[in-house]
């Protein structure tokens, strides 16, 4: 029996072709399910200032948005404690209902940036770049990324969905552990402003891309 392969039944052949049933886990395999999103177009009068709101277009996308998910049981939204990402989560809340939402300091704007020791690992054309992050964006070795992942990617007993509202490189990091690539390759994953990107636990298979860039705008 051993190494039999699967009928569609879910069994393997058993002695003189009788099935044996395969035991089971009976417990359902609930999932979670980020919903992540770059904020809205930010007024380009503020100069990408931290406090720098949207602009009007940027409050149209966060509409639509709105819009676009008024049907997803959404658990609670998290969004970026930055201007541009807190006006957008209260365009959006307004069409989904009582959904808890709180500013993250999970999903604030961060750029991965390697340590010294750790400089091989990104290909040497982007280092120069890298190096010019401003201080306060930086996250040596992705560590507050990769804490980002492990509280937010993980299951339990209910399926649940989640919104994150945030920044392009959070995103990219996002989308990079979950296709298990590269550590550097969150570069060049470029989101719409109000973009859609799904990503997917569940207890039965690794994390899944569902949905990527899916444009509002």
């Amino acid at each position: 029996m051993a190494g039999g392969a699967l009928d569609v039944l879910g069994q393997v052949p058993g002695v003189a072709g009788r099935p044996v049933a395969v035991p089971h886990d009976d417990r359902a395999m609930a999932f979670t399910r980020l919903h992540l999103v770059r904020h809205g177009e930010q007024d380009p009068a503020s100069d990408h200032a931290p406090e720098g709101g949207l602009s009007p277009r940027g409050r149209e996308q966060a509409e639509r948005l709105g819009r676009r998910l008024s049907n997803t049981p959404f658990a609670a939204i998290h969004h970026s404690p930055l201007a541009r990402a807190a006006q957008t989560a209260d365009l959006v809340a307004a069409h989904l209902g009582p959904v808890p939402r709180h500013a993250c300091d999970h999903v604030t704007d961060r750029t991965p940036v390697p340590s010294p020791a750790r400089r091989g690992d990104y290909p040497e054309r982007w280092l120069s770049w890298l190096d010019d992050v401003p201080r306060d964006e930086r996250d040596e070795d992705a560590k507050a990324l990769r804490t980002a992942v492990e509280h937010f990617g993980a299951t339990d007993d209910q399926d649940r969905n989640e919104l994150l509202i945030t920044h392009n490189f959070v995103i990219g990091w996002f989308v990079r552990h979950v296709l298990d690539a590269p550590e550097w390759r969150w570069i060049g994953l470029n989101l719409d402003n109000c973009a859609l990107t799904v990503v997917e636990w569940d207890s039965s298979r690794p994390p899944r891309l569902i949905t990527f860039n899916e444009s509002v705008s």
